[in-house]
């Protein structure tokens, strides 16, 4: 399996300590991470040039070798990350995330696919001419979808007091006064003849409704919210830089119709 080291550099040490988090909390194995900054090295092992070779798997120029001792005398930091080929895009997506620096002028990556063979190949995206070769890099889209509540509706629920007619029976009981004669022809009455008047009273009576109301519970209403989860399916369109080789000839050949 081919293998690169990749070299971000950092203006911050603790940039290069969260890109190295990111690594390792993406799968990457902690072993292959290596951070150096001005506190671990010296400003004289920093101007010698086999400790970048330590470092990068190969030598550097002197501009090179400037511009990482700049970074580092600042306060700044170099991770390299040995990986296998297969995860160098996923690999150079996160170190750019937290702020590697783009230098134009300066290789970032070197890639080992053996032991005797290197090659360059720089972190930042773009093109970048060298002495020795020319990077064209592709760059692809990928689709993040999450999540978000919003409100859809207000359910409301109102308890209000209507009125409806209703109708029961009921035996309503009355007493009323009765005159009724009848003839007497027993001669023992004549003795109780008494001739003072008399009044006599009779109490008339009669019952009339009352109408009398409770209350009770007839039921509960019980309201409550419910959630229940869909599956939806989200498309869109996500955009991929392609490589088309063509070849050109510089040879111009005349075509002489025949006469």
């Amino acid at each position: 399996m081919a293998y690169e080291r990749i070299v971000a550099l950092y203006d911050r040490a603790e940039k290069a300590q969260d890109a190295a988090h990111a690594l390792e909390s993406s799968g990457f194995d902690s072993s292959d991470i290596n951070i150096s900054d001005g506190e671990l090295l010296r400003d004289k092992d920093v101007r010698d040039s086999t400790l970048w070779q330590r470092v990068l798997g190969r030598s550097v120029s002197d501009q090179e070798s400037t511009a990482f001792r700049r970074t580092l005398n600042s306060g700044g930091a170099v991770l390299t990350l040995r990986t296998p080929e297969t995860e160098v895009n996923r690999a150079m997506r996160i170190l750019n995330t937290h702020g590697s620096m783009n230098l134009r002028d300066t290789p970032t990556t070197t890639q080992t696919p053996t032991a005797q063979t290197s090659a360059v190949r720089p972190i930042d995206t773009g093109r970048v001419n060298t002495a020795e070769e020319e990077v064209l890099r592709l760059a692809e889209e990928q689709i993040e979808v999450g999540k978000r509540q919003i409100t859809t509706g207000k359910s409301r629920i109102r308890r209000f007091v209507t009125e409806k007619p209703v109708e029961q029976q009921i035996t309503l009981h009355e007493e009323h006064c009765e005159v009724a004669r009848r003839a007497v022809s027993d001669p023992k009455l004549a003795q109780d003849i008494d001739w003072k008047d008399r009044t006599l009273e009779v109490t008339e009576t009669s019952e009339q409704p009352v109408v009398n109301k409770t209350a009770r519970i007839a039921e509960e209403i019980v309201i409550r919210r419910r959630g229940s989860d869909h599956v939806e399916t989200i498309r869109d369109t996500v955009r991929r830089q392609q490589l088309e080789v063509e070849r050109v000839s510089d040879v111009k050949t005349d075509i002489k119709k025949a006469a």
